[in-house]
């Protein structure tokens, strides 16, 4: 690990050791789990640097949970990119990771990695993750010095051909697939794989197997690593929330109760008080008042 160039506004009064992509190979080797969490704006990701969480993803979740879309699939390479830029501003610490949206990696390799290149080089992502076993891809991009993190199990962009959200290798020839294909992914050089929506065992045994870490979410926890979408762990969602997430807080309540009391002040003219305002100084009020004197 080394010291990290800190971004201009945020000078820190004492050195902070950035997490790596080695950092987290070695976490994987010493037995240290690794923490991750999605993040999508500067203020979240800020808070979550400062909580000491190891990856953030700036997840093409945010189409869902932040841009109101039903599924991942609408998001694009420039929202993204946007998103990106607003997060990395904000991180001194953790591993910025950013998810590559449908459409801008499932064409030609080239075109894959033209687009990978423009979130290290545009938006300052230290990694970017790509859905399936995209072997020549993950290749590729490694070979273009760009870090890979994989995605196998439930893969969201893949909804329609699954049919839904459905856990993944579920039947013997299922989880050997995902085995098959997270060995792939590790030896075309991905160095990190997410694994979603799958069997508690399965998962145990492709980590146990692999040299690279694992980040589990809905895959039980015998994975590497955890990662939770931040709406769902802080209840900022309005959908019911998957059997794996658990709700450390409830900021939607938080929020809303604030937002009604803020309502109710303003209605009862009891904001802004006296105190809240601004005033002129005595000696222009006083000249005011002798103009208004000498009117009358």
């Amino acid at each position: 690990m080394s010291l990290t160039n800190f971004p201009a506004g945020n000078s820190p009064s004492t050195p902070v050791v950035k997490v790596t992509m080695p950092a987290l190979s070695e976490m994987k080797r010493q037995g240290k789990p690794i923490s991750a969490l999605t993040a999508y704006d500067y203020a979240t990701s800020r808070l979550v640097d400062e909580s000491g969480i190891d990856l953030i993803l700036v997840g093409d979740s945010l189409a869902q949970v932040v841009l109101g879309h039903d599924n991942t699939l609408a998001v694009t390479v420039d929202e993204m990119l946007h998103h990106t830029r607003a997060v990395r501003r904000a991180v001194r610490r953790a591993l910025v990771v950013a998810d590559m949206p449908f459409g801008s990696y499932h064409g030609a390799v080239s075109e894959g990695v033209s687009n990978a290149v423009r979130f290290i080089k545009e938006a300052g992502a230290e990694a970017v993750k790509i859905e399936g076993p995209r072997t020549e891809l993950v290749r590729a991009l490694t070979d273009s010095e760009i870090p890979v993190v994989g995605h196998l199990g439930l893969t969201p962009q893949s909804v329609h051909r699954m049919g839904g959200y459905r856990v993944q290798g579920k039947t013997a020839e299922a989880a050997e697939r995902l085995r098959a294909d997270s060995h792939a992914l590790a030896e075309a050089g991905a160095a990190l794989l997410v694994l979603e929506g799958v069997p508690r065992e399965v998962a145990a045994q492709i980590t146990a197997e692999l040299e690279i870490p694992t980040i589990g979410i809905g895959a039980g926890p015998d994975c590497d690593g955890q990662i939770l979408v931040f709406h769902d762990l802080v209840n900022m969602t309005f959908a019911p929330p998957a059997k794996f997430v658990r709700r450390y807080a409830d900021v939607s309540g938080l929020i809303r109760g604030a937002v009604e009391h803020y309502r109710e002040d303003v209605e009862r003219r009891a904001f802004p008080s006296d105190e809240e305002s601004y005033h002129l100084p005595a000696k222009t009020r006083e000249a005011i008042e002798d103009r208004k004197l000498r009117r009358a």
